[in-house]
């Protein structure tokens, strides 16, 4: 299998586009660990589905990330318990819509701290045993708001921003030394995060659902449709591979044509 004998660590990764991270490289043979809250039964239940699928080298971390010293923590109990991860895949995210003069100063600081500053933290951590190969593969997941912007978010669109730079950084800090860095930039993905993030558009808006749905999140996405979480695996799977050691530093756009416009 592709990626026999790796290990893959992916942050906010018990649903959404995480999860689907997960199985992917499960099912090329990496090992996988998860991260992120929820009910433990479900949990449980999702590392036996990554076991079986990769021969049992599955488990799960449920560090908080918006605290560095559990990042750290993470980082080596996936050393102890899988190995050191070959692949960091910074997937953890939070949303809150709000006008900037009404945002709370406390989720400004949750969400710049969950999707950006987790990332410095887990790359931070995770670098050094991929110098010591000669391998790695980090991916962001950032957003098309890595690249363009929305009103009322401005949290997440400077977070977002920040993971291109970060990107961008990482990748040429690491270029000689067989590790490659990028940042997927999906469009809207049909995923929890986006589901729930609609009533507070629908409030702050004063809009329905429908029309969040249609002319909010769909609005400029050409293709009219929700990106897959499967599109997005399939990426960052390739992204993995060898014929993908060339690519580096990039923002890669999966965003039914968000961006081209």
């Amino acid at each position: 299998m592709q990626l026999q004998g790796k290990t893959a660590l992916i942050t906010g990764s018990t649903s959404g586009i995480g999860l689907g991270y997960a199985k992917a490289l499960a099912e090329a043979g990496a090992a996988v660990m998860i991260n992120g809250f929820g009910d433990a039964a479900a949990i449980a239940a999702m590392v036996e589905e990554l076991g079986a699928l990769n021969g049992g080298k599955a488990a799960h971390n449920g560090a908080d990330m918006s605290k560095p010293e559990e990042i750290r923590a993470m980082v080596a109990a996936c050393g102890d318990q899988l190995g050191a991860p070959d692949i960091l895949i910074n997937n953890a995210g939070i949303q809150h819509v709000a006008p900037i003069d009404e945002f709370p100063d406390d989720k400004w600081d949750a969400v710049l701290a969950i999707i950006l500053s987790s990332a410095f933290h887990t790359t931070k951590a995770a670098l050094p045993a991929m110098k010591a190969k000669g391998w790695g593969r980090i991916i962001n997941t950032g957003s098309m708001h890595s690249l363009v912007a929305s009103p009322y978010k401005s949290a997440y669109n400077a977070a977002k921003h920040g993971i291109a730079g970060l990107t961008k950084t990482v990748a040429l800090e690491v270029a000689t030394q067989g590790i490659t860095v990028n940042n997927i930039c999906p469009g809207y993905v049909w995923t929890p995060l986006v589901e729930n993030q609609i009533p507070d558009t629908m409030k702050a808006r004063g809009l329905t659902y429908d029309q969040v749905v249609n002319d909010v999140l769909l609005d400029k996405q050409p293709q009219k449709k929700f990106v897959q979480v499967e599109q997005l695996a399939a990426l960052a799977l390739f992204l993995c591979g060898d014929a993908a050691s060339a690519i580096t530093g990039t923002n890669l756009s999966v965003d039914g044509g968000w961006t081209a416009q």
